[in-house]
């Protein structure tokens, strides 16, 4: 699963790479958690691209109310296309979601050790994401999107069997269209990345709580303990 990651790279830098419309602000984030509102790159009514600030968790948008229960961060790449929560999002409303890495946790005896996966040159990537808006008339609409994970590159597979899906640059056009709706085109896009060009180190358990941010959250561990 990817359950944390790390956007430090700045909001016009990452409209810049996609050529997406500069509308929201967001701090640099070592340590992105669940239910917070961070940029998304999607294509908007006019076709063009944009950023918009989404809440990470899907609500699907036929759910009775906004609880725990449908708050779901990642969709399975093996079952996207046909979970009742992901298949219609998968065809109609897919997103990218830009990061410069993520965090998983290996366990090791009784402990579970963070690492953080980034480039090798610690570049921003692009996260395959999905999204959707639950709007019953009685508040604002609450937008909110999952990212896609599928098993992990051998790299990552040295902590953890899942990884999120990493999209190439030649894939997001594709991705973000939503004219593109046969899942025969989507579904391949969703393989693991190559590990070659990426790297991981441990990491203090400090990035642990979500309170805590900051470039100490991916500073690489020293001495890990055994």
């Amino acid at each position: 699963m990817c359950g944390r990651y790390a956007l430090k790279t700045s909001v016009p830098e990452i409209a810049r790479i996609l050529g997406a419309a500069e509308s929201v602000e967001f701090p640099p984030s070592y340590n992105v958690a669940p239910t917070r509102k961070v940029p998304v790159c999607r294509v908007s009514e006019t076709g063009a691209r944009e950023l918009a600030l989404l809440r990470w968790g899907l609500v699907p948008h036929w759910a009775h109310a906004v609880d725990d229960k449908y708050r779901m961060i990642n969709a399975r790449a093996e079952s996207v296309a046909s979970k009742p929560a992901f298949r219609t999002p998968f065809r109609r409303r897919r997103c990218l979601v830009p990061a410069d890495g993520y965090y998983e946790w290996k366990a090791i005896g009784k402990r579970k050790q963070p690492y953080f996966i980034c480039m090798q040159d610690e570049a921003p990537f692009f996260l395959a994401g999905l999204w959707d808006r639950w709007d019953k008339g009685e508040d604002d609409p609450v937008e909110s999107f999952a990212i896609v994970t599928t098993t992990a590159n051998d790299l990552g597979a040295e902590v953890h069997e899942r990884m999120p899906v990493i999209l190439k640059p030649e894939r997001h056009d594709v991705w973000l269209d939503p004219a593109v709706q046969d899942t025969a085109v989507l579904t391949p896009l969703l393989d693991p990345y190559a590990g070659g060009g990426m790297t991981l180190r441990p990491v203090s358990t400090y990035v642990n709580s979500p309170r805590n941010d900051g470039a100490r959250c991916a500073e690489a561990l020293v001495d890990v303990p055994s």
